[in-house]
């Protein structure tokens, strides 16, 4: 059996099993391991499948539990993030939120708020707030990635393009000493930027682990943004970053009977 037959027939597998082994595969095929290892490298660079330790699974299946897990990560300090930023947003306006573990918590932290009318990309997010107390919950129209139920793509920026809100509220993947805000999907990001272009505040929730990441794709800079919070005091460098685009920096303390918070910068 040539490689490319193995390659459809290990697809075909996946169609219906979330996981295959490479032991077992080899097996099946009559092929050493590194074959079978070789193969999967090849069908993961194409994007057909996802490489795990000892085997592969589908695609959809490793980035839904990527982002299951990413919801998991630091969740008290999203926490509290979140508390801190339902002190700062009003009853009685218009928000635009993006995709985000953080952000989700956030639209937990404002459930009981009155009067909000909510455009979204992230459809967690709409689902979580139906039955509250919100005035009104627009969901951004295009394309649904699966993975995390984000909208994107040029569909979802125009459709943005047509709102004007009080508040926006973003996440991100990574923070740059020097202000830079990052993330890893330009379409994702194309979105955040236009969440950004149409809002009168600005608002980005980042935990401190987002400092020791890196990402290609820029959002914005701090001179974008009105306030930052975060769940720890940022690098000097950053805060000196803020000071300078008079940007605040709001530190929510995790794990308190209290939400408080400290302004840095």
């Amino acid at each position: 059996m040539d490689a490319a037959s193995r390659h459809d027939k290990i697809l075909n597998l996946l169609n219906s099993q979330e996981r295959l082994e490479v032991e077992d595969l080899a097996a099946r095929f009559g092929v050493s391991l590194q074959t079978i290892r070789t193969d999967l490298r090849d069908l993961s660079a194409r994007g057909a499948l996802s490489r795990v330790h000892g085997g592969a699974v589908r695609v959809s299946s490793a980035a839904n539990r990527a982002y299951a897990d990413r919801r998991k990560h630091n969740a008290n300090a999203k926490q509290a993030m979140a508390a801190l930023l339902a002190e700062v947003i009003p009853d009685n306006c218009s928000l635009a939120i993006n995709i985000g573990t953080s952000t989700e918590q956030a639209a937990r932290a404002l459930e009981n708020h009155r009067g909000l009318t909510i455009l979204s990309n992230n459809i967690n997010i709409i689902n979580l707030m139906m039955g509250g107390e919100t005035k009104e919950l627009i969901l951004v129209g295009g394309t649904v990635r699966q993975s995390d139920g984000a909208i994107i793509g040029e569909d979802a920026v125009e459709f943005i393009s047509r709102y004007k809100v009080d508040y926006a509220i973003i996440g991100a993947s990574a923070l740059d000493e020097d202000g830079a805000v990052l993330d890893h999907d330009a379409r994702e990001v194309s979105v955040a930027r236009a969440i950004l272009k149409n809002a009168r505040t600005k608002i980005l929730l980042c935990d401190g682990s987002k400092f020791a990441r890196s990402a290609p794709v820029r959002i914005c800079d701090l001179s974008d943004l009105d306030v930052v919070i975060t769940n720890q005091p940022p690098p000097a460098p950053f805060l000196e970053a803020a000071k300078a685009a008079s940007t605040r920096i709001l530190c929510a303390e995790a794990g308190s009977s209290k939400n408080e918070s400290r302004e840095n910068g």
